[in-house]
């Protein structure tokens, strides 16, 4: 329980650290991700708090898939394969 606590109190440190970066930064910036090709020729025009929460938002995305994409079949809490109902 106290596991759950400590990332309960983690995930609201960071929603805070999100809010701070919203407030204080309204001002429009010119976004440049060439890599990706679509702002090669026109940058996104938008919030600074916006792009910094969507590029977040994307890391946790792809960090929840990689850490739940490769577990498969059901395990107990000690990551042995759970043989219940059979």
């Amino acid at each position: 329980m106290l596991k759950a606590v400590l990332k309960t109190i983690a995930l609201l440190i960071i929603l805070f650290v999100m809010l701070y970066v919203g407030m204080n930064n309204p001002q429009l910036i010119d976004f440049h991700f060439p890599v990706a090709g679509t702002t090669a020729l026109e940058p996104i025009r938008a919030s600074a708090a916006l792009i910094y929460f969507g590029i977040f938002a994307v890391g946790v995305l792809a960090g929840t898939i990689l850490a739940v994409g490769g577990k498969t079949g059901a395990r107990d809490g000690d990551g042995k394969k759970s043989s219940k109902g059979k």
